[in-house]
């Protein structure tokens, strides 16, 4: 865990990667029993999920410093197991960040993790997003869907000069050209996770 980090230039305290060993060792544990995600190997959890998530720390601190919003209000849309919110709350004790999913039993883990690990930057919202109720600096998906969807059902989450940040695979040009009126690309950075050989990417999407 610290190897990774440190290869992805995060100085994370003995407390933080504490912290991340356990909520790996509980995603396993939960994940015998409530399905939470396919990859239950150690090593994957490491390189595919926490060191993933961990690998825009960085980018989301740059784009939060450059639209004012040094402690910004983050939601994280169909946050599933966890990801990327959980990394980023533990890495970033000075964000706020409000996870949300329409599955109860994953809600119920969020929630379990969050007493656990004694995250009181973490808020768990069980429900659809596009019901949800509130205003967010930064709203921020992994593997959730479409750009064009995600922008949808999230438009009227997003604080005025707020930021979009969708972690994808390859990006669609396709996908970007479809994207609603009023909403462009502001960047495509390309991500380098240890461990993980597949290409990684975080779409930055802006209001016009």
């Amino acid at each position: 865990m610290r190897a990774g980090a440190e290869q992805l230039g995060l100085a994370l305290t003995a407390a933080q990667i504490e912290a991340l060993s356990s909520y790996a060792a509980l995603l396993r544990r939960w994940n015998r029993v409530y399905n939470l995600t396919a990859i239950d190997d150690a090593e994957q959890v490491l390189s595919h999920h926490l060191l993933d998530s961990l690998a825009i720390v960085p980018l989301l601190q740059a784009v939060a410093g450059r639209i004012g919003r040094p402690h910004p209000r983050v939601l994280d849309v169909g946050s599933g197991a966890g990801l990327p919110g959980l990394p980023l709350a533990i890495a970033c004790p000075q964000v706020d960040i409000t996870l949300i999913d329409a599955v109860g039993k994953k809600c119920a883990f969020l929630t379990q993790i969050v007493v656990e690990l004694r995250l009181s930057n973490v808020t768990v919202r069980h429900g659809r997003v596009e019901r949800l109720a509130g205003e967010f600096d930064l709203i921020a998906s992994r593997a959730f869907a479409a750009a064009t969807d995600l922008v949808r059902l999230t438009r009227h989450l997003l604080a005025p000069g707020g930021r979009w940040l969708a972690m994808k695979g390859h990006v669609d040009p396709v996908e970007t050209a479809a994207l609603p009126a009023g909403v462009r690309v502001e960047d495509v950075l390309s991500l380098a996770v240890p461990g993980l050989a597949g290409q990684r990417h975080l779409l930055i999407l802006k209001v016009e």
